[in-house]
């Protein structure tokens, strides 16, 4: 039975609807809202970029039930990265309905990219889960083929880059190409409803906001010197979380979800930041440092066009209270946006007089938080 004209415009604005239970929602709306090119419904997938996220990501989009999806090319720059995403995968999705990479579209190297993503048509589908250094270059290409993008944050680490990505995105709008980011707390349903009390105006005015990040460390934290037996450039960009060109470091990576889902509540972005971090234990012993280029600790305040400020705080030591939350206060009581991780699980108000209110999507009906039953 062939889809008629309604279903597929019905598929087209899926997008408008999705993603608002989890970030796998948040790819399979996109997915869902491809530019119709010919007569097949059928939505294809390049994941470039086989590592832990990629293949999370690739596993997201083949679950989605909004229409016939099916992964057709992958790519890495190390064949045991891809051949162990292609193995889990293909456990996970065993018929080729879902899944159909022979090994010649199987692509390895720093310019697969490119191949995997000249396996697609218009419209299609292409995951980016690389290292953050080559995010531009590959949304560049994408763009080239007319192609909807899912790609996985941070996307850039200077001003330079920023200003690149800015201008493709530009570029992609006026393609009329969908692009998401893995930036999962916008599509938490609670803290979209708590976004939705906070604009309604439950809090008044904001005055300020808190984020805490406080744990050991993470990533490729402490990153010792490069071993003998292998090149320059595999070795930094195997670590790429340790150095600041290839993954953004922590800050990037790890503190943009709170920064993101706290500018989000107010719905307006800093006008200026003012920073301070340092590196206490930077020694591996035996008269060995580590190389990475994070900080132990960051603190950031960061000021609105009104005057209202946001502090951030961030650490990555062992053997000290671990914190992982953030709030918004304002002149009618206080949110809680986070009270663990960067979905929170919880959207609580107080007002100044004691008034509590709870978000219905937040605590289950045995009033325990989503976050702990979920692990």
């Amino acid at each position: 039975m062939n889809p008629t004209q309604s279903d597929k415009n019905t598929r087209r604005e899926f997008i408008k609807s999705a993603g608002r239970a989890s970030a796998a929602m948040a790819l399979a709306g996109m997915i869902a809202t491809r530019a119709y090119a010919g007569s097949s419904d059928l939505i294809q997938v390049a994941l470039i970029g086989c590592g832990g996220r990629g293949s999370g990501a690739a596993k997201n989009a083949l679950s989605t039930t909004s229409g016939p999806i099916r992964l057709v090319a992958m790519a890495d720059a190390y064949e045991d990265r891809l051949h162990g995403s292609f193995k889990a995968l293909s456990k996970e999705f065993p018929t080729t309905e879902k899944m159909d990479v022979p090994e010649g579209r199987r692509y390895v190297g720093f310019d697969a990219y490119k191949q995997a993503m000249d396996c697609l048509k218009p419209g299609d589908v292409a995951i980016f889960a690389t290292p953050m250094a080559f995010r531009w270059v590959h949304f560049q290409y994408a763009i080239e083929k007319k192609l909807n993008v899912f790609m996985e944050k941070p996307l850039t680490a200077d001003g330079p880059t920023s200003l690149r990505m800015l201008k493709l995105g530009e570029e992609s709008v006026a393609k009329n190409l969908k692009v998401g980011v893995g930036l999962m707390s916008r599509h938490a349903r609670n803290l979209q409803e708590l976004h939705k009390r906070i604009q309604d105006g439950e809090l008044g005015d904001i005055i300020a906001m808190r984020g805490y990040r406080m744990q050991g460390p993470v990533g490729h934290f402490n990153t010792l010197p490069k071993p003998k037996d292998i090149s320059e450039l595999d070795y930094q960009v195997q670590r790429f979380h340790a150095l600041l060109w290839a993954g953004g470091g922590a800050f990037s990576d790890f503190y943009i979800h709170i920064i993101d889902h706290l500018s989000w509540m107010k719905d307006a972005w800093p006008v200026k930041a003012m920073g301070v971090g340092g590196r206490h234990y930077r020694s591996a012993g035996r008269g060995v440092d580590y190389v990475d280029q994070n900080f132990d600790s960051y603190s950031v305040e960061y000021t609105y066009a009104d005057g209202s400020k946001m502090f951030f705080d961030g650490r990555c030591m062992t053997g000290a209270e671990n914190s992982y939350c953030s709030y918004v206060h304002g002149s009618k009581g206080l949110a809680i946006a986070s009270r663990a991780q960067d979905c929170g699980a919880i959207c609580h108000l107080q007002g100044p007089a004691g008034r509590q209110g709870q978000a219905d999507l937040a605590i289950d009906r045995h009033q325990q938080p989503l976050s702990e039953r979920m692990g």
